[in-house]
């Protein structure tokens, strides 16, 4: 039987991992349910990561360069500011949907009692998406549709929203979408 790589094995975990956060009434993950769900010993966990941070850091950051590679495109694509404000809001609610192991990272749920520099990243994380909102609406400024005072208020009222979306998703167990009704609420707190 031929083995996997072992970029493939990390990846095996992390997905793991990330299937293992989905339940909602998951208890803490250990390492011991971590392998046991993957069909590998503890040891071959620790042949891949150091650590159980080492694992989280693993899925932050893939949700780091799925999140910024999406906003990306979106200032690329967008040129109006206010409907790319409008998009990175929507594709953050929908990442959360697709990804709902990953929305208890983003809101810091999985992280309870993990090591306190994952929720340093979280919070890094977060501050960058405000300041995606704030390019955003800086150039909506510049083409007329915005105003400067607003900027900050706005960026921060958006990545608040984001946060509440999130979090009330994780909190119910996954039953309230994160998109239910988003596009006519952004649109408010857009005007």
């Amino acid at each position: 039987m031929a083995s996997s790589r072992p970029g493939e094995r990390k990846l095996q975990i992390l997905q793991t991992l990330a299937a293992m956060l989905e339940n909602p009434k998951s208890e803490k993950i250990t390492t011991a349910a971590l392998a046991a769900k993957v069909a590998v010993s503890e040891a071959a966990l620790y042949r891949h990561f150091a650590s159980k941070a080492q694992m989280f850091e693993g899925l932050i950051e893939f949700i780091e360069t799925s999140i910024f590679s999406l906003i990306n495109q979106i200032a690329q694509q967008q040129e109006d500011g206010l409907q790319q404000a409008q998009a990175i809001a929507q594709m953050l609610l929908n990442f959360a949907e697709r990804n709902p192991g990953m929305t208890r990272v983003l809101t810091g749920d999985a992280l309870v009692n993990e090591d306190e520099r994952l929720q340093v990243r979280m919070n890094q994380l977060t501050e960058r998406v405000e300041l995606a909102f704030r390019q955003a609406l800086r150039l909506a400024v510049t083409q007329g549709n915005a105003v400067e005072p607003e900027v900050q208020a706005r960026a921060s009222l958006l990545c608040s929203f984001v946060l509440g979306r999130w979090l009330r998703f994780a909190k119910t167990g996954f039953r309230h979408l994160p998109g239910e009704q988003a596009a006519l609420q952004i649109a408010i707190l857009l005007r």
